[in-house]
């Protein structure tokens, strides 16, 4: 791996290609994963235009996502009256079962009191006294996606979540990270139900995010899990807790329900996915099923393939936290040298990344550190300076609009691994191919190109 380097924050006074994406920006992604609610920022037009645009580029689908459009009087004087009125506003024209607010740095400069802000919502409204409300504080000045998403979950969990006197055989709750795409929680969905278990996912973006055409229009999210389902999660055996940052969210709901939460820092991988097909044998009762077993020597097969045009490449990743463990990692297992880990925030599972390089930064940063490397791995907004150096990119996180399926993609579990150890190996594949038809490699022992055509010989060689 070579000498280790882990530096807390890039060096540059500013950003010049983000990397970073904003805490209400996950909060709301957290929010389109329940069924009928609508996200609510507390701030200007401009904030969740931004947000709005990016997620329909991803997933090519309509959000709805409103604002309580602060403007410069409001911001100073205080926004409680446009939130009141945006709330009421929401709940009498589209009736969703859940109204999910989410701050953003006008309010948070303001340093309006949420909580109290809440507390009065209630005691004025009591004619909307059933509707499901929740907050969450997410300024996007601190922190990144990955901690909005997280603060959205925790909220909805001490909201909605009810404690249960009796436990629901075969029940589950699965946590589901940012870094799962609606693909993914369709794969893990198939793949806990193959024990005949019941999994209640939160959120569940691959109901509402993966592709659905209603027969009329619908203001709300279009699927995901109901309100109904998060609060029978306090009667589930137990919760599985997909991703560092949902640690939170878990303890909330622990301290609740008390049931009881099993981590896991990864699914993507082949140690990976035996854990969790270990974990869901053992809480079933059930024998391992045949189609998982045929996946596990398909994936086991692949590596065999593939390892070869892995080992000892070198690779620059730069992603959210925790999808970007579970890549390095994921590399790292396959021989592959990871050059540089870049994130776009500071993070606890950044201590156990295996990489050369470790550090909070920027695209900008990725460009530089990765001049000499053989991939990049990051989001679409990579593909400009990864096109300046030479150097392939491999699209995964979020957004990805250059490409169609973004939302769909899948790299958890046997499948979802063989899939992600295929695509970047037939990257790795197709260089060789090319640089063996037309580059050094090439010539024969002469000194010819192989396939080089001179039309009649007039060259000297024999090529006709």
């Amino acid at each position: 791996m070579g000498t280790l380097q882990r530096f807390p924050h890039s060096a540059k006074a500013a950003s010049t290609n983000p990397l970073k994406m904003s805490q209400p920006l996950g909060a709301a992604l957290a929010y389109l994963g329940v069924d009928r609610c609508m996200p609510l920022f507390h701030g200007s037009q401009g904030c969740t235009a931004f947000g709005l645009v990016l997620l329909v580029r991803h997933f090519r689908e309509a959000i709805p996502l409103q604002t309580t459009a602060m403007d410069q009087v409001s911001t100073i004087l205080g926004g409680y009256d446009n939130l009141e009125q945006a709330i009421r506003t929401i709940a009498e024209r589209n009736k969703p079962a859940l109204i999910g607010v989410a701050t953003t740095g006008v309010t948070e400069t303001k340093g309006e009191d949420m909580g109290g802000q809440y507390n009065s919502f209630r005691q004025r409204n009591p004619m909307l006294a059933d509707l499901k409300l929740v907050f969450a504080n997410t300024p996007d000045f601190a922190g990144g996606f990955e901690d909005g998403f997280s603060a959205a979950v925790t909220g909805i969990v001490e909201e909605v979540v009810q404690p249960a006197a009796a436990t629901v055989k075969g029940q589950v709750n699965v946590l589901a990270g940012c870094h799962l795409s609606p693909g993914d929680v369709e794969e893990l969905r198939d793949v806990i139900e193959s024990f005949g278990l019941t999994p209640i996912f939160l959120p569940d973006l691959s109901l509402s995010m993966s592709g659905r055409q209603p027969d009329d229009f619908t203001a709300t999210s279009l699927g995901g899990v109901t309100v109904e389902q998060i609060a029978a999660m306090g009667a589930s055996e137990a919760t599985l807790v997909i991703g560092e940052h949902m640690k939170v969210a878990a303890a909330a709901l622990e301290l609740k329900t008390d049931v009881r939460s099993i981590f896991f820092d990864r699914l993507t991988g082949l140690e990976a996915s035996d854990r969790l097909v270990r974990t869901l044998s053992d809480l079933s009762g059930r024998p391992v099923p045949a189609r998982l077993r045929r996946q596990r020597e398909t994936l086991v097969d692949a590596m065999l393939d593939g390892h070869f045009f892995f080992s000892r490449k070198r690779i620059a990743v730069a992603l959210e936290p925790d999808l970007l463990y579970a890549v390095t990692s994921f590399l790292a297992d396959l021989g592959a040298e990871v050059i540089a880990a870049v994130s776009p925030t500071q993070a606890a599972v950044l201590e156990k990344l295996r990489a050369a390089t470790v550090m909070v930064g920027d695209h900008s940063d990725v460009e530089t550190l990765a001049r000499e490397a053989d991939l990049i791995v990051s989001n679409s907004h990579g593909r400009m300076g990864a096109a300046r150096i030479g150097v392939p990119l491999h699209r995964m996180g979020l957004p990805m609009f250059d490409r169609l399926s973004a939302g769909l993609k899948v790299s958890v579990g046997y499948r979802g691994s063989r899939e992600l150890l295929c695509e970047i190996g037939n990257l790795f594949l197709s260089r060789e191919m090319d640089h063996d038809e037309h580059g050094p490699a090439a010539e024969d022992h002469d000194g010819h190109d192989k396939g080089h055509h001179c039309g009649g010989g007039s060259c000297g060689c024999s090529a006709g």
